[in-house]
């Protein structure tokens, strides 16, 4: 398994990344690669496009409904529409139970009804998990002030052949049993930290370094990537904060990095 950093800053595209969207890839036995993109925030489907073709996608999957996480899904719609030969009707795209419908008003404002494309709607149940060739990819809830969900990724380990390995990743999250699920034996758990302590006291919202940390932590993480700072924000200080209560590898996501698992 690897995960592709598309994009990692926090809240909206900054000036050396596209807001969050990610890439993770693996291949089945018979060596077909399979490819699930996990959000698509501003800016995130132009970095796509020089990774893979974009019809190469097999499922989409949406933590949540706000732009940094979603916006870019409607250069995808319009790529599907008019690009020639792209055929991605039958696209899974998953994420809240209103995901067709707001898509359909980012696209479409003369006409909120239009839905977000012609893909293949679905949306998340409470730790059932949706499988997709190799991967089984298991959501739950967490903690953010709309419908926001966190994954859990099984799949293939791309190090140690025949061994299958755990991807998480937070989505946007406060401390919350979910977090706690989603972070529970991980081989790389992908965390967001955009609140700093003491600068940031709102609660529900964001964690901050250090929480990311205490749930990397206890659940026993191997390695961490940290995602989701907002321009303003000095990731020096974000993975310090992280680094202060969790003894594992930690890492700052970076446009474009990679991590193979």
């Amino acid at each position: 398994m690897r995960l592709v950093i598309l994009g990692c800053t926090g809240s909206l595209p900054g000036p050396r990344s596209p807001a969050s969207a990610y890439l993770v890839q693996t291949r089945d036995r018979s060596g077909r690669l399979w490819s699930v993109a996990m959000d698509m925030g501003s800016g995130g489907f132009g970095v796509l496009q020089s990774v893979l073709p974009p019809e190469a996608l097999d499922f989409v999957a949406l933590s949540h409904l706000h732009p940094d996480h979603c916006a870019d899904l409607t250069g995808l719609a319009v790529y599907a529409k008019y690009r020639p030969g792209a055929a991605m009707e039958s696209l899974p795209v998953y994420g809240p139970a209103d995901t067709p419908h707001h898509l359909g008003e980012l696209r479409y404002s003369h006409d909120p009804t239009s839905e977000g494309g012609d893909f293949h709607y679905g949306a998340w149940s409470e730790a059932v998990g949706i499988s997709v060739g190799p991967f089984v990819i298991t959501p739950y809830r967490v903690l953010h002030p709309v419908e926001a969900w966190g994954f859990r990724l099984d799949g293939p380990s791309d190090i140690t052949p025949g061994e299958l390995v755990t991807l998480g990743y937070s989505g946007d999250t406060d401390t919350c049993d979910g977090l706690a699920a989603v972070a529970a034996g991980t081989d790389l758990l992908l965390i967001e930290a955009a609140f700093e302590e003491d600068r940031d006291v709102a609660r529900g919202v964001h964690l901050t370094g250090r929480r990311a940390g205490q749930a990397a932590r206890a659940g026993r993480a191997k390695r961490v990537v940290v995602t989701h700072l907002p321009p303003w924000n000095d990731p020096a200080v974000t993975l310090a904060a992280v680094s202060s209560v969790y003894p594992g590898p930690v890492y700052l996501a970076r446009q474009r990095a990679s991590y193979v698992i």
